[in-house]
Order: structure tokens, then C-alpha cells, then sequence
């Protein structure tokens, strides 16, 4: 399961370090993405015996094959300002702010809402790792610090910093704990 907290500030000392964690998050959504479309597809084959004839299971099965294409347009909209709508089909109730199901539809439901938003993270990812890549070519140097910060797991924002800042700590670090072990061991 992915591991990567919602909001959090990494620091990283080469883009490379930094394009390979993207890469990691992107091969980690991409398995949980072939799990869940596995499942998605298994339950939707055990269903169609008992719900093949209802149009709820006509609708998802025929959109279990465009999933992927309908999330990279979402992902496109979205960045043009676009909201995307959550459809909620009658089989969901409200309790205390969660919505609660107890059907077949919003099992699978679920599992199509879980797969397009791995998807959406992929592309956005996808243009992150990208846009690092330029910034390799653009060669700022061996002397600097990138801090990010992430967002839903996604690089929003990067700091660069030079590592003499990172250095001075280091070492006053080390006078610091120095002196500290003299005064212990007399």
C-alpha cells in the first residue's frame, strides 16, 4: 500500500533523488491500479449472472473499459480549472458525513472512484517526473538542496537551497555534540 502522508515536506540533494521517488510513487500507484482493476474485473464477470440484465451493471461494465482514458481527461480538465462532479448513484445514504452503501453497485462503485483517482495521480505525477527531467537538463548544479513540498502525495512545490546552508548546520551540529561529550567525559 502506498505509504506517502497527504501533506509533508521532503528534502532531496539531486533531482535525480528526487525523479526516482516519483518514479517509486508511480510504480506504486500503477500496482495498486492493476490490483484494484483485477478486482474490478472479477467482480463485474461474478455479477453478470445475477445483474447482467440491469442497466446500473450495463454502465459499469461498458465504462470498466474506458476508465483510464476518462481519468487522464479529468486530470486535463482539472488543470484548465474544470471541478470534476462525484455522481452518487440512490444506493448511497449519509451517516455523519460519510456516504454508506450496502450493494453489489457500490462495491464496484467504489472500485471505479479508487482506480480513476490512481490514474489522475498518475498523469499528474507523470508531469511532475517530466518536468524534473527539464530541470535535470537544465544543469543548476551540484550544490543545491531540493526541498518539496507534497501534496496529496503530489510535488507541488520546490525550494532550491544551497548545501553551504545545510553544511554550517552540520558542522556547528557537530561542535555542538563535541563539546557536549567533553563535559561527560571529563
Amino acid at each position: 500500500m502506498l505509504e506517502s502522508l497527504a501533506t509533508e515536506i521532503r528534502s532531496f540533494y539531486s533531482l535525480r533523488e528526487l525523479r526516482e521517488s516519483i518514479e517509486k510513487e508511480i510504480d506504486q500507484y500503477k500496482a495498486v491500479d492493476d490490483e484494484y482493476s483485477q478486482w474490478l474485473g472479477s467482480f463485474l464477470r461474478d455479477m453478470e449472472a445475477t445483474h447482467g440484465d440491469e442497466e446500473w451493471f450495463k454502465k459499469l461494465s461498458a465504462s470498466q473499459k474506458t476508465v483510464k482514458v476518462k481519468a487522464k481527461r479529468e486530470s486535463e480538465k482539472e488543470g484548465k480549472g474544470e471541478k470534476k462532479k462525484a455522481s452518487v448513484s440512490k444506493e448511497w445514504i449519509s451517516y455523519k458525513g460519510v456516504m454508506v452503501s450496502s450493494s453489489e453497485q457500490g462495491e464496484a462503485e467504489i472500485l471505479f472512484d479508487a482506480i480513476e483517482e490512481i490514474n489522475r495521480k498518475i498523469e499528474q505525477l507523470d508531469r511532475v517526473r517530466s518536468t524534473i527531467e527539464n530541470l535535470e537538463r537544465s544543469a543548476l548544479g551540484k550544490d543545491i538542496v531540493y526541498i518539496a513540498f507534497f501534496h496529496d502525495g503530489i510535488p507541488e512545490k520546490i525550494v532550491l537551497r544551497h548545501k553551504r546552508d545545510k553544511e554550517f548546520a552540520e558542522k556547528f551540529k557537530f561542535i555542538a555534540d563535541f563539546s557536549m561529550l567533553q563535559e561527560v567525559y571529563p
